[in-house]
């Protein structure tokens, strides 16, 4: 074999097992942008005056707990790929966190390519990824050991528990415009507790990804913001950017992931018994599906 048909060959062998690398490296579902000292609400500035300059829009905003802020963005790549795929729409959006936890402010965000694989999209929003990475910086990935892009395309937490290709629908009507329209009222109303953090209508098709803020007290807790990441979200890196919860409408229909699947999404770690476990919010699946589908003019035992 002459040299250059050796250096081929070594070459192709090369970009082989690079490939093969990228397919099976992990994926995490947040990113450390940065960390150190500061004033909240100066940061909560800082980092929507640099996700704007990056070209996001800021959909909206929300303190779900005491020295929290959350923030949702959206751009053009996130619209349209979200419109390729049945429900796209549930990633239409990515979430921005600024937590205050002792003297440390922490930024972090949902991790586009996790995200765009848990959900089937049509592609790995590498564009918002890296309008992301320059806007907030990147410390390292969070939140799990990793998964791959394979894995997480057909994720379930375990046995028995639902799919992303699972959701609950919440409630149908005769029309998109219908449906957009008892959400919107539901939300406004808030007697379920659930209330309007952003819209986002997705590019060029009749779905709209609603996220929602959720308070709760006495009975009803189990679906409060506030109480759900006090008993799972207990790490040195805090992983606030799991909020909001999001609700669809996707033609006539109005859909959520159910939360034995969205919840662990952002947690796919988290131990099924013990402290800081699913077990300490065993009710809380049950007790979001619920207000979701009341808040949306659906039946309680909505499916």
């Amino acid at each position: 074999m002459s040299k250059i048909l050796r250096s081929m060959a070594v070459l192709a062998m090369a970009l082989s097992a690079a490939f093969a690398f990228a397919q099976d490296a992990v994926l995490k579902p947040f990113v450390l942008a940065s960390k150190g000292p500061g004033e909240l609400a100066q940061k909560v500035d800082a980092v929507k005056a640099a996700l704007t300059g990056a070209g996001f829009i800021v959909a909206g905003s929300y303190l779900p707990y005491a020295n929290t802020t959350i923030i949702a963005v959206t751009n053009d790549e996130l619209k349209s790929t979200a419109a390729k795929s049945e429900h796209g729409g549930f990633g239409a959006a990515m979430r921005v966190a600024v937590t205050k936890v002792k003297d440390e402010l922490q930024v972090s965000y949902s991790n586009p390519p996790y995200w765009a694989n848990i959900y089937r999209m049509a592609g790995e929003l590498k564009e918002t990824n890296a309008k992301l990475q320059a806007a907030l910086g990147r410390v390292e990935d969070f939140g799990a050991k990793g998964l791959t892009p394979a894995q997480l395309r057909k994720y379930h937490y375990t046995f028995a528990m639902e799919y992303f290709d699972e959701p609950n629908t919440l409630a149908s009507y005769g029309s998109y415009e219908e449906a957009v329209k008892a959400v919107e009222a539901g939300l406004a109303a808030g007697k379920q507790g659930v209330t309007k953090v952003y819209r986002v209508d997705v590019a060029g098709k009749k779905e709209s990804l609603f996220g929602v803020a959720m308070k709760g007290e006495d009975d009803n807790k189990q679906m409060d913001d506030k109480y759900l990441m006090s008993e799972i979200d207990f790490k040195e890196v805090r992983s606030a950017a799991h909020l909001p919860y999001e609700i669809l409408v996707s033609d006539n229909k109005v859909l959520a992931l159910y939360a034995r699947f969205r919840i662990a999404a952002s947690f796919p770690d988290l131990s099924m018994m013990g402290a800081n476990s699913f077990m300490n919010i065993m009710k809380s699946p049950e007790a979001i599906r619920k207000a979701l589908a009341l808040t949306v003019g659906g039946k309680e035992d909505a499916r």
